[in-house]
C-alpha cells in the first residue's frame, strides 16, 4: 500500500497547475489532457468516451449508469446508457433502484456461477449413470467443491455443518466470478464497490447470527451480554457493563472486516496498474515505457491469483465465524 500511495502521489504531484494569468491559451496539450483524465478518474469523475484519450483502468472499478460493449467502430467500443427509474421515497430517504454497471456485472456473475454449477452437476450425474469418472470441467468443479466442503467448511463450522455448505459455496463462486469479470476487457469489478462487499458481509452476518441462535438456543444471549458465572456478584456487574459493549463491537467488526478486505484488495490492484501506466504519461519519455509496462503486466497476472484468493478467504472466514458462534456459549 505504501508503494501504491507513493506512486499516486508522484503522479498527482507531477501534474502542472493550470495557468492563472488572464489571456493565456487554456487549451490542454496531449499529455496534459491525459493527465487531467487520470486525475478525474482517480476522483471518480465520468469522462465521455469521445473526449481525449480513453481511460482503460478506472472503468473496471468505478460504477456508472452506462456499460461499454465491443463495437467495430468508435475505437472498438460503444457506450450503452442504462435505464433510469424514478427514485423511491421512504419517509425522508430517497432510494434509487436504477440499474448500474456493477448491478449488471453481479447479474452476469450470478448467471455464470449458476450455469457452471448446474451444467457440471448434470454432467456429473451423467458420468455416474455410465459408471465413468468425470472428466474436464465437471471434474475440476467437483474437485473444487469437495475441497471447499471437506477442507474449509466442515472443519471450521463444526459438527452437523452440512447445511452451511451450500451458502459458503455460493459465496465462493459468486465472488470468484465477480472478481474475474473485472479482469476481462469491457468488464467491471463489482466487488470493488463497497456497497456490494458490504451487502455480502451483512448477509453473512445474519447467517452467522442465525447459526448461533440455532446452535445455542437461549445461550445465544451469552454472545451479546457478558455474564461471568465464576465471579462474585460484586465483580459480575462491572465486568458486564465493561465487556458487553466489547462483545457487541466484536460482532460488528466481523462483517466490517469481510467487507473492507474484499473491497480494498480488489481496488488496490487496479489502482496500482493505473499508477504504473500513469508514470509513462508523467515522464513523457520512451525510456521509461518498458519498466512500468512490464510491472503493470505482472500486477495484472497477480490480480488473477488475487481474484481466486479473495473468494477463498471470504468463504473461509465466513465458515470460521459460523463455527466460532456455534461453540461460543459463555
Amino acid at each position: 500500500m505504501r508503494l501504491v500511495l507513493a506512486l499516486i502521489a508522484a503522479l498527482v504531484a507531477a501534474v502542472p497547475a493550470p495557468a492563472q494569468e488572464a489571456g493565456h491559451d487554456q487549451r490542454p496539450s496531449g499529455d496534459s489532457a491525459v493527465r487531467a483524465e487520470v486525475q478525474e478518474s482517480l476522483h471518480g469523475a465520468e469522462v465521455p468516451a469521445s473526449e481525449g484519450q480513453k481511460d482503460m483502468i478506472m472503468p473496471h472499478i468505478v460504477d456508472a449508469h452506462a456499460i461499454e460493449i465491443p463495437w467495430p467502430n468508435a475505437a472498438l467500443s460503444k457506450h450503452i446508457e442504462l435505464p433510469r427509474w424514478e427514485p423511491i421515497h421512504v419517509g425522508g430517504l430517497t432510494i434509487d433502484l436504477s440499474p448500474t454497471k456493477h448491478v449488471i456485472m453481479m447479474l452476469v456473475a450470478a448467471t455464470l456461477a449458476f450455469l457452471l454449477l448446474f451444467l457440471a452437476g448434470r454432467a456429473q450425474r451423467r458420468y455416474q449413470a455410465d459408471g465413468k469418472p468425470p472428466k474436464g470441467v465437471p471434474n475440476a468443479v467437483e474437485a473444487i467443491v469437495l475441497y471447499m466442503r471437506n477442507e474449509v467448511v466442515l472443519p471450521n463450522v463444526g459438527a452437523h455443518g452440512e447445511r452451511y455448505v451450500p451458502f459458503v459455496l455460493t459465496l465462493f463462486f459468486f465472488i470468484l466470478f465477480a472478481n474475474v469479470l473485472g479482469l476481462v476487457p469491457y468488464g467491471s469489478t463489482a466487488t470493488s464497490n463497497i456497497s456490494v462487499t458490504a451487502t455480502l458481509a451483512i448477509i453473512t452476518f445474519f447467517v452467522i447470527e442465525w447459526a448461533g441462535m440455532r446452535a445455542l438456543g437461549k445461550g445465544y444471549l451469552g454472545t451479546i451480554v457478558y455474564w461471568p458465572h465464576d465471579m462474585p456478584i460484586a465483580l459480575k456487574l462491572p465486568m458486564t457493563l465493561i465487556m458487553t459493549p466489547v462483545e457487541i463491537i466484536g460482532k460488528l467488526t466481523k462483517p466490517f472486516a469481510l467487507a473492507i478486505r474484499l473491497f480494498a484488495n480488489m481496488t488496490a490492484g487496479h489502482v496500482m496498474v493505473l499508477a504504473l501506466i500513469g508514470m509513462i504519461f508523467t515522464f513523457g519519455s520512451w525510456w521509461v515505457v518498458g519498466g512500468p509496462f512490464l510491472m503493470a503486466v505482472g500486477i495484472m497476472l497477480l490480480e488473477l491469483f488475487v481474484a481466486f484468493l479473495q473468494a477463498f478467504i471470504f468463504a473461509m472466514l465466513a465458515s470460521v465465524f459460523i463455527g466460532q458462534i456455534r461453540e461460543s456459549a459463555h
